[in-house]
């Protein structure tokens, strides 16, 4: 092993999701990452308790920063809004690590159980939303839905800023795909009767 070098947790980041891309999640150990990274498997196991948890080593954060956000949010914020608000807090660190995310994303892409367990991270990050709605005083069944249509706009909005042609940072992509929501929700204008008779 060569001189000691500091950021062994992103450098094993890197390297997992280098080795990912080249091979296929299955087909890499961590022994492959340790080496990559350049330092031993034990130092791998002191920063990751396996594999998965280096493309799921982050969510933990966001979740925390989107419930500060959250209780933290204006009392004029609707519930939705509030969750938005909490989803923006969450992903801001996101926005500087766009290559990183690209790779994350086709590394869970290409595997059922990763992307299994993001749905499960997703729904995690619903469930703690909506007990932080509960916290400001938002009743049932609004806290649930208000977190489901929160985290879904954070989910859409992810994605379109993942694609080849992202209309703004994350944050506008997330607060576009809400307004897109609301615009679906919306109740279509009601026929004018008196016209429909002409």
């Amino acid at each position: 092993m060569g001189r000691w070098e500091p950021d062994a947790r992103g450098r094993l980041r890197l390297a997992a999701l280098e080795l990912y891309g080249e091979h296929g999640f299955e087909q890499t150990t961590v022994a492959d990452i340790a080496d990559r990274a350049g330092v031993t498997e034990r130092t791998f196991f002191r920063h990751f308790a396996d594999k998965r948890e280096v493309l799921f080593d982050g969510s933990g954060e966001l979740e925390r920063r989107a419930v500060d956000a959250i209780v933290a949010a204006p009392a004029s914020a609707d519930p939705v809004e509030a969750v938005v608000t909490g989803m923006v807090a969450g992903a801001a660190p996101l926005d500087e690590h766009r290559p990183y995310s690209l790779l994350r994303a086709a590394a869970i892409a290409g595997n059922a159980s990763l992307v299994e367990r993001e749905l499960l991270k997703l729904a995690t990050l619903t469930a703690a939303s909506a007990e932080a709605l509960r916290t400001r005083g938002v009743p049932e069944p609004d806290a649930a839905l208000a977190a489901e249509v929160g985290v879904t706009a954070f989910k859409v909005g992810f994605a379109r800023w993942l694609g080849d042609e992202p209309p703004g940072d994350l944050t506008t992509c997330i607060r576009t795909a809400l307004d897109q929501l609301r615009r679906l929700a919306a109740p279509a204008a009601a026929p004018d009767p008196v016209a429909a008779d002409r």
